[in-house]
């Protein structure tokens, strides 16, 4: 029987093809939107790792706010190794305990450099997660041992395919890594892509290899603060995360005395020996793509759901507009004897078809936009990676929504349709005899809803775009566009540490003259780059560790000021006698004056910098103040910032970074850094970035919240415009009579139209003012996003209102301007 509801259903939306184009992509787009940032959130966060037994992974990191400093070398900076050697011996919560440590490998042989997303491993990472290999073996606790003269390297599936072409024979190759070969012992598992969310890896070699890739063949293994692990344990049956974490605090003190960094001053080892270790869940992994993004998304899946919920409100105004042309028709069918559930049934059936095929159509989008975003969010120096895998759940999400949306908005309309009596209907000549002040009524209803939900939205959208203008205008103290990072590895060479500051000067010297370059200068790292370097510091001599107070630092070489943009307030820039046998000098921004000066000018004073315990803390002679930069981040309060020469490091790196003032073609400058480059070595390998990029791609997340704020919030005030225009032409249909003897009364067509305007104006002032109310109450949830205004901003709001009323007013102008020219004569007749 239901069979029959749907085939004629189909018919009926045939026949009104228009109302059925409308109606499905009003559902589609509502259920895509929503599909496509649930499929996000579900990869993001709800999916759970390709290993065996994912639920029974705890990650082992520090308590929250816990005491670390020293040197912080890779996004997985969680533990030193020293912590996962005594962790491993000691704890007895877990079957087995395994640590990774992400980086990039350079894959070229010299020239531009080609990188590879790597992980160095414990020796049973991958046996304790529970992954095979489809080729050779994985590592095992000899390949990650101390003497690692000959260690290998796992292939990820896609790694293997995309390189090696999916060669059978892979396991007779080898591959460079950083200049050193490794042979290839195993391949991974497909579906495995490591343990961070968001990041693939390509290559994994052992934790113990880290040495063979370090300049001075010791590496970070032996280095108590360095801090470049990040651990993991599976949990043993009947152990609990409470309960291993329980374990971990006992074990700590002993942990945190036996790794405590002997340069750590008296002050300072006393708070990293209060830490304690933790366990969390991590069967879903881990991820700092999780942080950054979860509150975004569960914003964003919030927004789509508004816009959803507008379509809907629209689809049933559309129902119930189809469902008063239909009265006539039903009237006949319960004048016959057709009962008014199987009439309530047939209009249900038509819901779930427009429900259904909104559905498909949601999901299809929905794959689109879910890879779009991706795309999105990914760039060359980051990659990104997301598995969009269609899961259980992605597919129930836009199934329940198809229901919840046919049932909801399809059941008000049908059995309102159903509740008229047949002798009325027959009498109205299928003019629709329910059309009278309650429909209208309900209609209105729905209307002002949408107005107020796209309200909301459009508050967020201006909130959002605003921010990002913000954050994109906002004063960072130095000149990023036409500014050229140049990343150099001279590893591969094998320079000695004597030989480097030559070589350097030599390659500066050269860049400085190439055509297009106005200005060149070497860094440790640049602004905005994630990377940075704080010290405690004590004023005029004071002992830093007395003071209490850190400033961040830099190394910079002569003329980086200059190559930057960044003014120089008073004293002056490196130079050439600045070097590593001279007295130590600094130059410092406005807020180091503010902070340890009080504002006065620095120039001539001096300070000290926290050093290891039992050497002798360093004096510095301010030379120079510089106008306040930014340092990690575009949305940070300026802070204190001190520069030192490059040439007084006593520990020079073999990989370096200069920028350039370019004033050409960026392509043809890195061509000429690239010669320059080639004149002293092939073999040295080079990465450029423009620096207006890197701010871009640091905005990442406020430039997606703007774009899709602002499309889902003109989506929702579209679709709000038109059910407010759809309205109002319904509602000069039925009281075309009345308007009309208006006009044969002598009313003034002005008149009429205002009439129209006025009704348009009161369901816009009910909606604008619930909207309102209720974008003041959510906006509090995005504080946290925004930049540089409140989420109760008035300008913001006043103009989200204007615009949705602009746009409301301009569409109810056609229905009062039909209105207005109607002729009396003729809508007297009609009636």
């Amino acid at each position: 029987m239901f069979t029959q509801d749907l085939r004629y259903g189909v018919r009926q939306l045939r026949q009104s093809p228009g109302f059925t184009l409308v109606a499905v992509l009003s559902i589609g787009l509502g259920i895509g939107a929503n599909t496509a940032i649930f499929q996000l959130v579900d990869a993001v966060r709800l999916r759970t790792l390709p290993v065996n037994n994912p639920q029974e992974l705890a990650s082992i990191d520090f308590a929250s706010g816990s005491a670390r400093s020293g040197w912080f070398s890779t996004r997985s900076a969680r533990l030193t190794y020293g912590h996962w050697e005594q962790i491993r011996a000691q704890q007895q919560a877990f079957t087995g305990v395994l640590a990774w440590s992400a980086t990039r490998f350079n894959l070229a042989a010299g020239g531009e450099a080609r990188y590879a997303e790597g992980l160095y491993v414990s020796g049973e990472f991958f046996r304790n997660l529970g992954v095979t290999p489809v080729l050779g073996r994985t590592f095992t606790t000899e390949d990650d041992s101390e003497i690692c003269d000959s260690p290998g390297a796992v292939l990820s599936y896609a790694f293997w395919q995309r390189e090696l072409g999916g060669d059978p024979g892979a396991l007779t190759r080898t591959i460079t890594l950083d200049g050193r070969p490794f042979p290839v012992i195993g391949v991974a598992t497909p579906s495995f892509f490591g343990v961070e969310v968001g990041n693939r890896f390509d290559v994994a070699i052992p934790l113990c290899a880290d040495r063979l890739l370090a300049e001075d063949k010791k590496g970070r293994i032996p280095i108590p603060h360095a801090w470049w692990i990040s651990m993991m344990g599976r949990l043993k049956p009947d152990w609990t995360v409470e309960r291993a974490t329980a374990h971990l605090q006992a074990l700590s003190p002993a942990i945190m005395q036996a790794t405590l960094p002997p340069t750590y001053r008296a002050e300072t080892a006393k708070r990293y020996l209060a830490n304690k270790l933790v366990a969390a869940p991590a069967g879903t992994g881990v991820s700092g793509l999780r942080r950054q993004y979860e509150r975004p998304l569960w914003l964003l899946l919030a927004t789509t759901g508004l816009v959803l919920l507008i379509a809907c409100t629209n689809l049933a105004n559309l129902l119930l507009a189809r469902a008063s042309a239909r009265e006539h028709e039903v009237a006949v069918r319960l004048a016959i004897g057709a009962s008014r559930w199987r009439l309530v049934r047939q209009f249900l059936a038509e819901s779930l078809l427009l429900a259904v095929a909104g559905s498909a159509l949601g999901v299809a989008l929905a794959q689109a936009l879910s890879r779009g975003l991706v795309a999105f969010l990914s760039t060359a120096e980051s990659p990104l990676f997301v598995g969009l895998a269609v899961d259980g759940r992605v597919l129930a999400f836009p199934a329940a929504l198809a229901v919840t949306t046919c049932v909801l908005f399809g059941l008000v309309p049908a059995m309102r349709a159903t509740r008229l009596a047949p002798a009325a209907a027959m009498r109205s000549g299928g003019r629709g005899a329910t059309a009278g002040r309650e429909r209208l009524s309900l209609r209105r209803s729905l209307v002002a809803t949408q107005v107020a939900l796209s309200l909301v939205l459009l508050v967020g959208a201006l909130l959002f775009v605003r921010s990002l203008r913000n954050l994109l205008t906002t004063d960072a103290g130095f000149q990023a566009e036409g500014v050229l990072s140049v990343s150099l590895d001279l590893r591969r060479p094998q320079y000695g540490k004597e030989r480097l500051p030559v070589v350097y000067r030599d390659l500066l010297a050269r860049l400085s003259t190439r055509p297009g370059v106005v200005s060149a200068a070497q860094v440790w790292f640049t602004p905005v780059s994630g990377s940075g370097w704080n010290n405690s510091v004590g004023p005029d001599g004071a002992p830093a560790e007395a003071s209490g107070k850190e400033s961040h630092f830099n190394r910079v070489g002569p003329g980086y000021f200059r190559t930057m943009g960044t003014p120089l307030i008073a004293g002056r820039d490196f130079n050439d006698r600045d070097t590593f046998s001279s007295p130590k000098v600094a130059i410092v921004n406005e807020e180091f004056a503010r902070r340890f000066f009080g504002g006065a000018n620095p120039v001539g004073r001096t300070f000290r910098l926290e050093a290891a315990a039992g050497k002798p803390e360093p004096l510095c002679q301010i030379v120079g103040l510089v106008k306040n930069t930014k340092y990690y981040e575009l949305r940070e309060d300026f802070i204190p910032i001190g520069f030192f020469p490059i040439a007084q490091d006593d520990d020079p790196d073999a990989r370096a970074t200069f920028v350039l003032s370019a004033a050409g073609p960026v392509g043809d400058v890195m061509r000429n850094v690239k010669t320059a480059a080639a004149e002293i070595d092939r073999g040295i390998g080079i990465e450029f970035r423009l620096l207006s990029r890197q701010l871009q791609e640091s905005l990442l997340r406020e430039r997606l919240m703007a774009t899709l704020s602002a499309g889902f919030g003109l989506l929702a005030a579209l679709l709000a415009t038109l059910g407010l225009y759809g309205v109002i032409a319904y509602m000069v249909a039925q009281r075309r009579h009345e308007i009309g003897l208006r006009i044969a009364l002598g009313a003034d067509r002005g008149r009429v139209i205002w009439l129209v305007l006025r009704e348009a104006g009161l369901l816009l002032a009910v909606g604008l003012t619930v909207g309102a109310v209720i974008a003041l109450w959510a906006g509090r949830a995005a504080t946290t996003l925004l930049f540089g205004l409140q989420p109760h901003d008035p300008a913001t709001m006043i103009a989200a209102m204007a615009l949705l009323a602009g746009a409301a007013l301009a569409a109810s102008y056609g229905p009062a301007r039909r209105a207005a020219a109607l002729e009396p004569m003729v809508a007297l007749r009609d009636e």
